[in-house]
């Protein structure tokens, strides 16, 4: 394919654009989000970028200060390569007036955007293939080209790829926005409905915060503590109280698909959960449970709730799989992932065990935001934490883990015992918006249940104070 001779470039209004930055220079600020590389031709983007280089050293920009650019680098030769003086004097005659520079800038960017896909995809299909691609997305003969190798892993390849897409995109230039120019969308913002979701079975952490749309979550905890039970019961009451809200996907990457149902029909039917994983055990199940079994599953099988029971999940799957849902169902609620250090997780060139957790974490967050649901990951916390409180610093390979996440919930035990359970503490460490909160959880742990407990002295909301503070109180607990 010729671009020359495709409707992918407008050399006229190329030259109109740069017409109208030599007319008046200071209207270049006005076409800032265009980049030299948006120009088709290498000369119009040579001069393009020079233009942008007087104006960020607030040197002003006619033909004089241009040519003179160039003279003073000792570059003559490439100016009369470029056209010379008679090529900018054509260039300040196709510009009469400044007034729609912005318009047709934005002509100019767009045409550049379907050019690079263009040649991305060209070199999409050449990593594929083992080919050759080049560095610079540019329409330049001489452009670098780089050999592929084979790829270490799949996860090296979609690297590659993700790289050259990325480059598809253009640099964004900030725009600053005053109260009056932004007024109306924010007053939609306070009229339109709060972006949160109820979980529908933690009364007093939904009257503190809910869960919101676009937060990375992260429960973690030590072995025993009931994280997986926690999420799943956040998976259903997610389902259950917020049914517009879309589809909640589940991945299960220690227990099968089978396992987890046995949890979560525990928890709805309140039948022991010894007894489902063991099917029933020597007497079966009787009559009773066989009817609250079938009800729970019922009732469960009408929420949108799905589950995947594979090992070694990777982020790239996950947002293929969110992908695919939301061109489905229209949206998503939340993705829950048990848990986030066994996920496939290849380090790179020079990358770290923390540094790779670290990118997932990233983009965990950013698929959160962009697609609009809750990302709920289960971690692991250190051992130092039998012996302390939890703190950031205890989360296992943390990284960038804290910094990422928008909430960070620790489930820990103390010691504290009730009726012959444990009673966790569960300590709100990290709340981006919602503040630092501590609630108390029993754990009945053979209904794979987590009920409310009344808070103990000390434990006021936004507050983070020692949970072994103050006397237990009498717990409330859940009516059947």
């Amino acid at each position: 394919m010729n671009l020359m001779e495709t409707p992918l470039n407008d050399l006229e209004l190329e030259m109109a654009v740069l017409g109208a930055v030599l007319l008046e220079g200071d209207c270049i600020d006005e076409i800032y989000f265009l980049e030299p590389r948006d120009f088709s031709q290498k000369r119009n983007e040579i001069i393009f970028g020079v233009m942008r280089y007087l104006r960020d050293r607030n040197e002003s920009i006619d033909l004089k200060t241009l040519v003179g650019h160039f003279e003073l680098r000792g570059k003559t030769a490439l100016l009369m390569k470029l056209g010379g003086i008679t090529y900018l004097s054509q260039m300040a005659g196709a510009a009469t007036t400044t007034r729609n520079v912005k318009q047709h800038a934005q002509i100019v960017r767009s045409k550049a955007h379907r050019r690079r896909a263009i040649e991305i995809s060209k070199d999409i299909v050449e990593i594929s293939s083992g080919g050759e691609y080049t560095i610079q997305i540019v329409p330049n003969p001489d452009a670098e080209k780089s050999k592929v190798k084979d790829f270490d892993s799949d996860e090296d390849f979609f690297a590659a790829v993700e790289d050259r897409v990325y480059d598809l995109r253009p640099q964004k230039t900030s725009k600053m926005r005053s109260f009056a120019e932004s007024k109306k969308e924010y007053f939609e913002h306070l009229k339109s409905k709060a972006a949160k979701l109820m979980t529908g079975l933690f009364q007093q952490f939904d009257a503190w915060a809910m869960l919101w749309i676009g937060w990375l979550y992260i429960i973690a905890g030590r072995p025993s503590v009931g994280k997986t039970a926690k999420a799943l019961q956040l998976a259903y009451g997610i389902a259950k109280y917020n049914k517009k809200a879309g589809p909640v996907l589940i991945y299960s990457q220690e227990m099968d698909e089978d396992e987890v149902k046995d949890r979560m029909v525990a928890m709805v039917a309140e039948v022991n959960y010894s007894k489902l994983i063991n099917k029933g055990g020597e007497h079966g199940f009787t009559v009773e449970e066989w009817e609250r079994i079938e009800k729970a599953y019922a009732e469960i099988e009408g929420l949108q709730i799905f589950i995947q029971d594979s090992a070694g999940v990777t982020i790239d799957e996950i947002r293929a799989t969110a992908r695919q849902f939301i061109k489905e169902y229209g949206k998503i609620a939340a993705i829950i992932v048990d848990y986030l250090q066994i996920m496939e997780i290849p380090q790179r060139k020079g990358e770290n065990r923390t540094q790779a957790i670290g990118r997932v974490t990233r983009a965990a967050k950013t698929m959160a935001r962009n697609m609009k649901f809750v990302m709920i990951m289960l971690s692991q916390l250190d051992r130092a934490v039998d012996d302390e409180e939890p703190k950031l610093r205890h989360l296992k390979e943390s990284g960038s883990i804290e910094q990422d996440a928008d909430v960070v919930e620790f489930l820990w035990w103390n010691g504290e015992m009730k009726d012959g359970l444990k009673v966790i503490q569960s300590i709100f460490a990290k709340g981006r918006n919602v503040g630092l909160n501590k609630f108390r959880y029993l754990f009945r742990w053979w209904h794979q249940k987590y009920i409310e407990l009344e808070k103990k002295d000390g434990d006021d909301d936004g507050g983070a104070t020692n949970p072994k503070r103050g006397a237990a109180k009498k717990g409330r607990g859940s009516k059947k």
